[in-house]
């Protein structure tokens, strides 16, 4: 079970607390800080780690469940699916990202090598 909360994020200001709870369970999976299997916290738990309300982590957990990403076991807690679609997260998160890149390099009127280049330098200092 993920007890810290170093790596859930909640910004008031960056709009429904619920869809940033749900993206940081994307988030974690992508990067392997979870795992299928992983146990969450209890939505009480965690509302009171993030000093959120409970109902918005049920509306996060339900979310995340209704796209097939947890589960819940009655009586057990909430887990991270086996089959949650792990690599699809990964892929869109890096689409998501590329897509930002590539607004930005188009309003620098930059040509693709260009962004390449830049991806490649920043890539490589790492």
């Amino acid at each position: 079970m993920i007890n810290d909360t170093s790596n859930w994020s909640i910004d008031m200001s960056a709009g429904p607390i619920f869809e940033q709870i749900a993206k940081n369970v994307h988030q974690m999976l992508a990067r392997g800080a979870l795992k299928p299997g992983d146990k969450l916290p209890s939505a009480r738990d965690l509302a009171s780690k993030l000093r959120v309300n409970a109902n918005t982590i049920v509306h996060a957990y339900n979310e995340l469940e209704a796209h097939g990403v947890i589960e819940k076991r009655r009586g057990l807690g909430t887990f991270i699916r086996e089959d949650a679609p792990v690599d699809g997260m990964k892929h869109e998160m890096l689409q998501q990202a590329a897509n930002a890149y590539a607004d930005e390099g188009l309003q620098l009127d930059a040509s693709i090598q260009e962004a390449i280049t830049a991806l490649k330098e920043v890539w490589d200092v790492g």
